[in-house]
């Protein structure tokens, strides 16, 4: 018996499980401190509320990005990509080169790694978004330069696309459709367009 209960007890003692295995974390709603962020990065007011940082080995930092109606990133890159997901309001996202896309709550927009793009709200419309990102070497985002305004061609795809079917219908009645400048809107449109610190701009 005094054997057995030696055994035990030594096993109990040496198992990693049992003597190596962390607490789990909660933050609680509340708790956390939103940080403004950085002008230099965003045209306008926008907040920071870090949900979590990575502490390696682990990578993924995740952010809640609040947006002010029209505030919108610089243009930057994430070195492993990033991943937003839309919580409130209605935001517009950009890759370099690419046509400005309208996000709505519940959408999930994936950045490549080493793409170049800004997000940030529509002009009518707060904007918050969840804003996932990986570290690589230490460094989750390089900034650029900011987002210049656009020509009226750039609204975003989804109400070019909108116009364009409607010139089409019109078409088919005998009217003569709007010309392509008039179908996208106005330039104004693209007024809309994560964080703060190393670890906070990882949310943008």
């Amino acid at each position: 018996m005094n054997r057995w209960m030696a055994a035990t007890l030594a096993g109990l003692v040496l198992s990693p499980a049992i003597a190596t295995e962390p607490e789990l974390q909660v933050t609680r709603a509340g708790t956390r401190t939103e940080r403004a962020a950085s002008p230099q990065h965003f045209s306008g007011q926008a907040t920071v509320d870090m949900l979590h940082v990575a502490v390696a080995p682990a990578r993924a930092s995740v952010g809640s990005v609040r947006f002010a109606p029209g505030v919108r990133t610089a243009w930057h890159t994430h070195p492993l990509g990033q991943t937003l997901i839309v919580t409130a309001g209605v935001g517009r996202v950009q890759r370099w080169d690419g046509p400005v896309v309208e996000m709505r709550v519940g959408d999930v927009v994936h950045i490549p790694p080493q793409v170049k793009h800004w997000h940030g709200a529509a002009p009518g419309s707060a904007m918050t978004h969840l804003a996932i990102s990986e570290a690589l070497d230490g460094q989750s985002v390089t900034w650029m330069e900011p987002v210049a305004e656009a020509p009226a061609s750039s609204a975003p795809a989804a109400a070019a696309a909108a116009a364009r079917q409607a010139s089409r219908a019109q078409g088919l009645g005998g009217a003569q459709g709007p010309e392509p400048a008039e179908m996208a809107g106005a330039s104004d449109d693209f007024d809309a367009s994560a964080d703060v610190d190393d670890a906070a701009t990882a949310a943008d």
